[in-house]
C-alpha cells in the first residue's frame, strides 16, 4: 500500500487540498440563504376606490364576482407585510381619472388611502396631468408617500415630486428606484407648459448611473408608466427601455393596462405589470445573493383581490366622502335595454380604440342631438377620441354616476367649422392612427367609411351621404382636448374657425340625452368598417 510520502508532489498537493476542503465543509455551517425582498405593485388605479363586479363567461354558465377596492387591497398588503420582513410597495401611475366618486373629490380619497397603505414609491401617469399643475401640486402635498420621477422636471430644474430616484436600505442590501413617464403625455394629456419631459431612455440611464456609481445601490427597480403597446413608431415601451438602458433589474410597468399571467423578460431585465383598477396586486419574491448582491431568482404572480376582507381604517376614511356623493351620483337618469360594452379585457382590449362601438355611437349621436335641438345650428357630424370613453354602461337603470364613470374627463363640447380640404387632412391623420391608441375616433351616424388598418387607407368616405367636397365648409362637434390638438389632432387646432363654446361637459350632454330618450338601446349601424386589423371576436 502506498503512503502519502511516496506520492508524486503534484498528486500529493491535490489530495491534501481535497482533504482540506472536505474538512472545512464538514466544520462550517451551511451557506447562509439569500436575502429576500417581496415586491408588491399596482398600476392604472384610475379612481377605483370601491370593489366592482367582473363577469366571466356568458349565458347560464356566467359567473359574477367582486374584485378590487382600496380597503380590500389594504387588507392583502397588510397580510403580506405580516408574513415578510422586507416588503417594497410601488405604483406605476394613473391614480387619477376614473370613477365619478373619485373625480368628485379630485383624487383626494385615493391619495389618503395610498397614505394609509404606506406606498414606498409612486410615479406619475399621463392622467396625473389632466387637470393642471395646481391640482397635481395639491395631490403631491397631500401624499405622505414619495413620488419619484426621473424624467419630468419643473421650470427650476428640480424633479417633479422632489425625487429623481429613491434609495431603500434593507439589512444587507440597497434598492434604487427610478420613475419614468411616457413622453406621449404631451400629446394625450394637458401637462403644464412649465414642465419639461426628458427622453425616457436617456433620463433612466442617468438615474441608474447615479444610483450605481454614487450610492453603490445593489438592485435597481424602474417604476414606469410606459406600457407595452407601441402607440406610435417612435413610442418608447417598457421593452424598449429594458433594451436601451443598462443596469435595470426589474421594470414595474403601467399605462397599457396589460394583464401579465407570468414574468416577462427583455435581456437581463424582468418586466411585470398588474392589469388595472386594483383588480390585481403583482407579488414578486426577489432572492438576492449575499456575496454578489445580485438577484439569484425572481418569482412573481398577479394576485387577484377577490374575497378579501376590508381594512376598517380605510373604510372609515372613505365613509364621509361616499355619503356626500351618494345624493347626487345615485340619481337615475334613464334605462337601457342592454349593456353598452366598452371593453373586453384582457382577451381583447378597449373596443372604442379599435372599431365602431354602440357606446361611441350613442355618445357622438347625443352631441349632434343637443346642438341641433338647443343651439339652432346645422351640424354635419360629431366625433370624439375613443380613449376618452372609459367604462361600460349597464343594462337596466342608468345613474348619473354611471355616465360620469364612462366620461370622467372634464372636457367641454365645441362646435366648429373647417373647409372640406382640411377635413380630408383630418381623415389622412385618422387613417394612420394605430388601433389601441386613445386617438382612435368614434363618429356620429352622419359619417361613414372603411378603414384598412394594414394599408393605412380610408375608402368609401361620406359625410351626410356624400363624398367630402374640398370647397365646402363643414360644421362639426368635438371637445376642447381635440380642439387644442390633443391626441395628435393638430389639423383641427390649426384650421378650425367660427368656434362656439357650449360651456357644457360631455357627460352633461349625454345625461340630458338619456333623460330625453327615457330608454336607450345599444346598436351598431356600420358607420365604421375596419378591415385587416384587430376586430371584435
Amino acid at each position: 500500500m502506498k503512503t502519502l510520502r511516496k506520492l508524486p508532489l503534484a498528486l500529493l498537493l491535490s489530495v491534501l487540498l481535497a482533504f482540506t476542503l472536505m474538512v472545512s465543509c464538514e466544520d462550517d455551517p451551511a451557506s447562509p440563504p439569500p436575502y429576500e425582498l417581496v415586491l408588491l405593485h399596482t398600476n392604472d388605479h384610475h379612481g377605483r376606490m370601491l370593489s366592482y363586479p367582473i363577469t366571466i363567461g356568458s349565458g347560464p354558465s356566467a359567473v359574477t364576482y367582486i374584485v378590487g377596492g382600496l380597503a380590500e387591497r389594504a387588507t392583502f398588503i397588510d397580510s403580506v407585510r405580516k408574513a415578510n420582513a422586507n416588503v417594497l410597495l410601488v405604483d406605476s401611475g394613473d391614480l387619477n381619472t376614473g370613477t365619478a366618486l373619485s373625480n368628485m373629490f379630485q383624487g383626494e380619497v385615493d391619495i389618503l388611502a395610498y397614505n394609509l397603505m404606506g406606498y414606498d414609491a409612486v410615479t406619475f401617469g399621463n392622467h396625473e396631468f389632466n387637470e393642471g399643475l395646481a391640482r397635481l401640486n395639491k395631490q403631491i402635498a397631500l401624499a405622505t408617500f414619495p413620488f419619484v420621477s426621473s424624467n419630468v422636471t419643473r421650470s427650476d430644474g428640480s424633479f417633479l415630486g422632489g425625487n429623481q430616484y429613491l434609495i431603500k436600505e434593507y439589512d444587507g442590501f440597497k434598492v434604487g428606484i427610478i420613475g419614468i413617464t411616457t413622453l406621449r403625455v404631451t400629446i394625450i394629456s394637458n401637462p403644464d407648459a412649465s414642465l419639461d419631459f426628458l427622453p425616457e431612455i436617456e433620463a433612466a440611464q442617468e438615474a441608474v448611473d447615479k444610483l450605481k456609481n454614487d450610492y453603490g445601490v445593489d438592485i435597481i427597480i424602474a417604476v414606469t408608466h410606459l406600457g407595452d403597446v407601441k402607440e406610435t413608431s417612435d413610442f418608447i415601451t417598457s421593452y424598449d427601455l429594458a433594451e436601451g438602458v443598462t443596469g435595470i433589474d426589474i421594470i414595474v410597468d403601467g399605462h397599457s393596462h396589460s394583464y401579465y399571467p407570468e414574468l416577462e423578460k427583455e435581456g437581463d431585465t424582468w418586466i411585470v405589470s398588474a392589469h388595472q383598477w386594483g383588480r390585481y396586486v403583482g407579488e414578486g419574491k426577489i432572492f438576492i445573493s449575499r456575496s454578489s448582491k445580485k438577484i439569484e431568482k425572481f418569482e412573481w404572480a398577479p394576485v387577484e383581490i377577490r374575497n378579501i376582507g376590508r381594512n376598517p381604517e380605510i373604510v372609515a376614511m372613505m365613509h364621509n366622502y361616499i355619503r356626500q356623493a351618494d345624493a347626487s351620483l345615485k340619481e337615475v337618469v334613464g334605462t337601457s335595454t342592454d349593456a353598452y360594452d366598452w371593453a373586453n379585457i384582457p382577451t381583447y382590449g378597449v373596443t372604442t380604440r379599435h372599431t365602431e362601438t354602440a357606446i361611441g355611437n350613442m355618445i357622438t349621436d347625443s352631441f349632434v342631438w343637443y346642438f341641433t335641438t338647443f343651439t339652432n345650428q346645422e351640424i354635419d357630424f360629431a366625433f370624439t377620441n375613443g380613449g376618452g370613453i372609459r367604462a361600460n354602461l349597464p343594462s337596466g337603470e342608468i345613474t348619473r354616476e354611471d355616465v360620469l364613470t364612462v366620461l370622467p374627463f372634464e372636457n367641454y363640447l365645441y362646435a366648429m367649422s373647417m373647409t372640406g380640404d382640411k377635413l380630408l387632412e383630418l381623415f389622412d391623420f385618422i387613417k394612420n392612427i394605430e388601433q389601441s391608441s386613445g386617438a382612435f375616433p368614434q363618429f356620429s351616424k352622419e359619417v361613414r367609411y372603411t378603414i384598412d388598418v394594414a394599408d393605412k387607407s380610408i375608402s368609401n368616405l361620406t359625410v351626410g351621404g356624400a363624398p367630402i367636397d374640398p370647397e365646402k365648409t363643414y360644421r362639426f362637434i368635438a371637445h376642447d382636448f381635440i380642439l387644442s390638438g390633443g391626441d395628435g389632432y393638430v389639423v383641427i387646432g390649426n384650421n378650425a374657425f367660427d368656434i362656439y363654446d357650449s360651456s357644457l361637459l360631455l357627460s352633461t350632454i349625454v345625461i340630458d340625452y338619456i333623460k330625453a330618450q327615457g330608454t336607450i338601446s345599444p346598436a351598431l349601424d356600420g358607420r365604421m368598417v375596419v378591415v385587416n386589423g384587430k376586430t371584435i371576436p
